[in-house]
């Protein structure tokens, strides 16, 4: 009998930021694995078994995970934000492509969840309202100077850039660095927006621009937008900025 792997994005964070359909899955599932931290978010349910694990071992979830749903089970794989967005469901994928002939018979199936860049980009107003990118600063999966590239690419092209994984302990510099190569396209006015734990209940919305940058903190809860030359912040009297990128952008110049 074939099993089921469903992966689910849980969102940023608060409960009512999980689809009707995320939680349906959550309450279905015979099993859960994820990350630790991702799990302890789901309420108990009894008679539902849970597998957590770290946060660097995600190839070795994935397969655990898939040999227990081919057991006949239906299992669920629960990650932040959207699973499809650096996060598990890719990673469930490639274990698939190099696993075994029976994980290919499984019905899986990926339920989308609220990305840190869109919760973030909510709070500050509309950053993504023209075309924009995404990319992680974390090198454990990819080199820096491909990083570097694709940083001077975005900027270079006009698009505004969201910012996953931005630093840790074990990478204090890249951001620095990644603001550094990001100046030598953008003005120093160009608006900023850091989001740390955008859903949760320590959640902090900075609104700066790229000149001042550095000097805000960030860590691995923090997602950072940076705009473009077409980003504009709104000053309101006793009220947040509003952030936002107008939907309608310059013709090119020769």
């Amino acid at each position: 009998m074939s099993g089921r792997l469903t992966i689910i994005g849980l969102g940023p964070g608060d409960e009512r930021y999980l689809t009707p359909e995320a939680h349906d899955a959550l309450q279905a599932a015979e099993a859960l694995y994820g990350y630790d931290a991702y799990l302890d978010r789901v309420p108990a349910r009894e008679g539902q078994t849970r597998h957590a694990s770290g946060n660097r071992v995600e190839g070795a979830r994935a397969a655990a995970a898939l040999d227990h749903a081919a057991t006949g089970a239906d299992v669920a794989m629960v990650s932040g934000g959207d699973p499809g967005v650096f996060a598990m469901a890719a990673a469930v994928c490639g274990e698939i492509e190099a696993g075994p002939q029976s994980w290919r018979t499984l019905d899986v199936v990926v339920v989308p969840g609220i990305t840190a860049m869109l919760a973030v980009a909510a709070r500050a107003g509309a950053p993504l309202g023209h075309d924009f990118c995404a990319m992680s600063l974390s090198d454990n999966l990819k080199p820096w100077d491909l990083i570097e590239q694709r940083l001077n690419a975005a900027a270079s092209a006009g698009f505004v850039i969201a910012l996953y994984n931005p630093i840790s302990q074990a990478r204090p510099w890249q951001l620095g660095q990644a603001f550094g190569c990001l100046s030598r396209h953008l003005a120093p006015s160009t608006p900023v927006v850091f989001g740390r734990a955008v859903g949760r209940s320590d959640e902090a919305v900075t609104v700066t621009n790229l000149g001042q940058a550095n000097a805000i903190r960030a860590d691995m809860a923090t997602l950072v937008i940076v705009g473009s030359p077409e980003t504009r912040v709104i000053a309101r009297d006793g009220r947040a900025p509003l952030v936002y990128t107008p939907r309608a952008a310059a013709a090119v110049t020769a």
